[in-house]
């Protein structure tokens, strides 16, 4: 296949890009800051139409990651860039995909698990699950982030492209031993003796292992059937008291200084990101995968650190 990828240099287009590089596909990254790889990378800029436009035609799939990172402080500037760099873009493939001669025949646009609600009570699911924004009680930087997710999915779905089937996919946090990701952060606070719960501990983190997500994107293209939205998260989310002992576990440490909601806003402040990552419940299941019968590599969380650390012990040797 040919597999087009726009907004594919951060991590979790990396993954992709890999694995479909791997199993001997022609991946085609777009990318605002090119930079070379083992697979053929173009410049754009998410905004205005370019030389890239030659790389979709007779592709056979567009997956678009393209958005500015959210780890970062949620100022006026970063905000506009926030949802900006993924409503533009995503209007623009809306416009250019159904003029080409040969459109790809799926097109895979990110989302986030971030539209549900914050849930301790019950795990949302496609079907059920109840969308976020103004709960009582909500800090505006959650009700933000949902807004951004509500519009980014409107902007994909709002025009029509019989042509080209689409999907929307609703990511937990993708996790992989690579530097600088997710996973990477977190295993740096247990080595440090910060790995205890954050904030209460009772919300619940959602996740979903690397090798877990590619295989789902894998199914995601060869099931015609599907179309809509699709999570893309572990089918058994946990409490963060209970993440974040297991991830200790795995390590091979015993205790981890608790970190109090007032010590994360503390700290996310200094480290330029915001306490929404950690301290909003997400408690999301993959409803339309398991009744599609996939199998999980990684279904419960403490399998999949100990594999995410083992390979991060072999990585730093």
């Amino acid at each position: 296949m040919k597999i087009v990828i726009p907004g594919g240099s951060g991590q979790v287009g990396h993954m992709l890009a890999r694995h479909f590089h791997a199993n001997g596909h022609t991946v085609t990254v777009l990318s605002r800051n090119p930079r070379p790889a083992p697979w053929r990378v173009v410049s754009w800029n998410g905004v205005t139409t370019g030389d890239w436009i030659a790389d979709l035609e007779q592709s056979d799939v567009c997956i678009n990651l393209a958005g500015r990172s959210v780890d970062c402080r949620y100022t006026a500037a970063n905000r506009r860039t926030i949802y900006e760099s993924r409503i533009q873009s995503t209007r623009l493939l809306n416009q250019i995909l159904p003029s080409l001669n040969r459109a790809p025949r799926l097109w895979v646009n990110a989302s986030t698990a971030t539209i549900y609600r914050h849930a301790l009570d019950r795990a949302m699911n496609e079907g059920e699950g109840e969308l976020g924004g103004n709960e009582p009680g909500a800090p505006d930087t959650w009700n933000f982030s949902i807004d951004v997710a509500k519009a980014w999915e409107e902007a994909f779905f709002s025009t029509p492209t019989p042509l080209i089937r689409k999907i929307a996919i609703r990511s937990a946090i993708t996790l992989s031993p690579d530097r600088g990701g997710v996973f990477d952060v977190l295993l740096g606070l247990v080595r440090r003796g910060l790995g205890g719960r954050q904030g209460t501990g009772a919300q619940f983190a959602s996740w979903i292992h690397e090798a877990d997500f590619v295989r789902a994107i894998d199914l995601l293209i060869a099931h015609e059937e599907f179309s809509g939205v699709v999570n893309l998260a572990s089918p058994n989310p946990l409490p963060n008291c209970d993440f974040m002992r297991a991830l200790r576990e795995a390590w091979g440490i015993r205790f981890g200084l608790p970190n109090p909601e007032w010590l994360i806003e503390i700290g996310t402040l200094l480290m330029r990101t915001e306490s929404e990552l950690v301290l909003k419940s997400r408690r999301v299941v993959p409803g339309r995968l398991l009744a599609a019968g996939f199998q999980f590599l990684f279904p419960v969380w403490p399998s999949a650190a100990r594999e995410l650390v083992g390979r991060s012990r072999r990585h730093s040797r």
